[in-house]
């Protein structure tokens, strides 16, 4: 108890301050949240002179038609603004007038030219921007095809040549008409002999494609690869050699969310037969090098490398088969976990391609080609507090100095740290409370780009050298939130009803004083630590709650505990310190979290409001439900998200057990429920059970079905993201700000 009340009673240091500070601004409000400009890093030169982006704002990606969702021939409207930033003097230039819906920007190898896929009359077209001149202009595609929905936008190392992959006019047509027959009708038939659910066919069609190379300077097209299914392919660094994934599914797998598999192949431009590199990746997960001529995966735990045109692949690290076949049989605890450290996973490969970094329990390690002695890079578990979160995020060109993302798992330690291979040594470049992103490192090692943010803002971005020194902004995206009232910040512990250590992150609205409890809502989902901005929750700061994220944590077989043990553990804390007041407790949550919310409140009676928003009710009928994600929510049930660890016919109590709707009747809360009509993942008809029930049994609740919208927040039209936001704040407000009956 004294760690959490002693992390929580830090707050009192910093609110006069706050007050101070926050008098003149206004409210955050949700058309506030429609403005919050973000930053994308697509690209850096070489000489890391020049840094391209994209920015764009909630406002920008409104208009989303959810009825087309899955459609494959179908692409969202998600404009944005392009620019390239000098990065010596941080002057920028847009290369489009206005703002446009735009994928795989990138620079070609001597940063003369911007090449992207811009969205224009529903198709997207390959355009070349040239930085001399300013112009931009539209590559023709043959006749009678046009560049896929699924294509990325790679130049070639020459800088000659664009690689897409396109479909055919009538691939359109036909896809666009199955879409319809399989929406409107009139009639659709499904034959349970059929190998793929129908859905799943339609999925696996946005595939089927042919490759292309477009010459950058007069559009003629050359094929690399005929029409057929392709789930990736890539050139080699010296655009010699293509490699590609051959799709090689037999039928609709119930193990895998949209399982597949593939055969791996390659080919010389030149013309030579094919070679099969792989007959199945099916549980591999290929990772090329950056020349494109060597191949690692890992299975059971064994790392295996290949370069074109060896035989076979050598194994390079993991057990090997007669230890491991040794020692199955032990299942001591000591046995398991040497089995454990034992096993590694492929992270990435060196620039150059002579080891790779790798994973295992114990950290990450680097492996030399030659099966020499791994080096241990960093030490990081997650069930060891001590050491840090970390994630690759940038290797020097001549494989020297690996750079990492790194995070403490007990307090806001953020920053970036690099790794020598020639010394073995780790420094620290950056370690504060701020969070870091989109690390880029330029080719020549002399340039660091990266995004930044203090807890609790949008980033912006960075430029420094190669140590993290000289750092300088280069973007200032949101000037106006300087005049909004966000919230503070501040990481909280707590020992959950098993007496194990959660974490949880508490949002104070401004002006926050210790001399008065506030209404308190519990955001709840899974995991939380770091306190990214979140716009939504900064809306109901705004209006005077704290809001707090808290940890919890799951045992397959018994999900619905999770959340009673640490949300009500969470609550336990902030009214101990003083902040929340228990008779003004909220709770909410969306998808997996509006799930959560539904099924704590047939638990305790804690709460005074609760918020669901496209959250399921029935676990029973949303195991078949939700036809256009294929097996994805039988998969979320049994083996992902949800926990369950069994089908629903080896253990239907337990779907029983976890379905809201069947304990309606213990539910006390008032319940806000919230669905967008069009949602493939959470189908409006599963919460909409709930409505029901509850009016049956005469208590209070209220559905709101946004009938434009999909999953989660509207993303529509102004006025329904506006009213989503106002309706859950005039709910809480109803339920939590007035005056309570003795």
């Amino acid at each position: 108890m004294k760690n959490h009340l002693l992390a929580i009673g830090l707050l009192a240091a910093f609110a006069p301050a706050l007050g101070a500070q926050v008098r003149a601004r206004t409210p955050f409000t949700a058309n506030d949240a429609l403005d919050v400009t973000t930053a994308q890093i697509a690209d850096l030169s070489a000489d890391g002179r020049w840094l391209l982006v994209t920015t764009a704002s909630r406002r920008d990606g409104l208009g989303v038609d959810y009825r087309r969702d899955t459609d494959p021939t179908y692409l969202r409207v998600s404009p944005a603004r392009v620019s390239l930033i000098d990065t010596r003097d941080g002057s920028q230039r847009d290369l489009f007038p206005t703002k446009v819906t735009v994928r795989s920007a990138q620079l070609s190898p001597d940063a003369s030219r911007v090449a992207a896929l811009v969205l224009r009359n529903d198709r997207l077209e390959p355009v070349v921007w040239d930085r001399a001149s300013g112009r931009a202009r539209t590559l023709p595609v043959p006749s009678g095809m046009y560049v896929a929905e699924t294509s990325d936008l790679k130049w070639t190392a020459d800088g000659t040549r664009l690689i897409v992959a396109l479909h055919t006019d009538a691939w359109k047509r036909d896809e666009a008409a199955e879409f319809a027959r399989m929406t409107r009708g009139p009639v659709f038939v499904q034959e349970g002999s059929d190998p793929f659910l129908t859905w799943d066919k339609l999925r696996r069609d946005g595939n089927m494609r042919a490759v292309y190379s477009l010459d950058a300077t007069t559009g003629k097209a050359t094929e690399l690869l005929p029409m057929a299914m392709y789930q990736s392919f890539q050139l080699s660094e010296d655009d010699s050699l293509i490699t590609w994934q051959a799709d090689n599914t037999k039928k609709t797998d119930y193990d895998v969310i949209f399982g597949s598999d593939s055969r791996l192949m390659a080919r010389r431009l030149s013309g030579d037969t094919p070679m099969e590199l792989l007959p199945s990746v099916k549980g591999l997960s290929p990772v090329w090098a950056r020349d494109g001529r060597h191949l690692a995966y890992s299975k059971e735990g064994r790392v295996y490398v290949r370069a074109i045109g060896d035989s076979a692949a050598r194994q390079i690290a993991g057990p090997d088969s007669v230890s491991a076949a040794r020692t199955a049989s032990d299942t001591s605890p000591a046995a398991r976990a040497a089995r454990a450290l034992a096993r590694y996973a492929v992270v990435r490969w060196s620039p150059t391609a002579d080891a790779l970094l790798l994973s295992n329990a114990h950290g990450l390690w680097l492996a030399p080609l030659d099966r020499g002695a791994m080096t241990l890079v960093i030490a990081t578990n997650d069930t060891v507090p001590s050491t840090p979160r970390v994630s690759p995020v940038a290797w020097s060109d001549d494989g020297r100095y690996l750079y990492l993302a790194s995070a403490s798992r007990s307090t806001w330690e953020r920053g970036v740290t690099r790794f020598d291979r020639t010394t073995g040594q780790t420094m620290t470049l950056a370690r504060d409370a701020r969070l870091y992103g989109n690390v880029r490192l330029s080719k020549n090692g002399a340039v660091l780009v990266f995004s930044r943010g203090e807890g609790n803002h949008p980033q912006d971005v960075y430029i420094a050298d190669a140590a993290m020194a000289g750092v300088r902004q280069l973007t200032t995206l949101n000037p106006a939130l300087d005049s909004k009232t966000l919230a503070s910040t501040r990481l909280i512990n707590y020992h959950d009803a098993d007496g194990k250590t959660r974490y949880g992150v508490v949002y104070l609205p401004a002006g926050y004083s210790t001399e008065q409890k506030y209404p308190t809502l519990f955001s709840v989902y899974e995991d939380f630590f770091d306190d990214t901005f979140d716009a939504s929750l900064n809306v109901l700061s705004s209006q005077g709650y704290v809001v707090v994220k808290p940890s919890v944590g799951f045992e397959t077989g018994f999900p619905g505990e999770a959340w009673l043990k640490g949300v009500t553990a969470s609550a336990n804390a902030l009214v101990e310190a003083g902040i929340a007041d228990s008779s003004k407790l909220g709770v909410y949550g969306t998808s997996y979290g509006g799930y959560a919310t539904n099924l704590l409140i047939t638990q305790t009676g804690r709460f005074r409001a609760a918020v669901n928003v496209s959250g399921k009710v029935d676990m029973v009928s949303f195991y078949t439900d939700s036809p256009r994600l294929g097996v994805r929510n039988i998969h979320a049930a049994e083996k992902s998200q949800d926990r369950i660890g069994a089908t629903l016919w080896q253990q239907p109590q337990k779907y029983i057990a976890h379905s809201a709707i069947f304990f309606a009747d213990r539910i006390t809360t008032p319940l806000l429920l919230i669905t967008g009509a069009q949602d493939p993942n959470v189908p409006a008809d599963n919460t909409r059970e709930m409505y029901y029930a509850l009016r049956r049994l005469g208590k209070p609740v209220t559905w709101v079905n946004y009938m434009n919208s999909g999953h989660g927040t509207p993303g529509t039209t102004a006025e329904d993201f506006i009213d989503y936001h106002e309706r859950i704040s005039a709910f809480f407000d109803r339920q939590l700000k007035v005056a309570v009956k003795p």
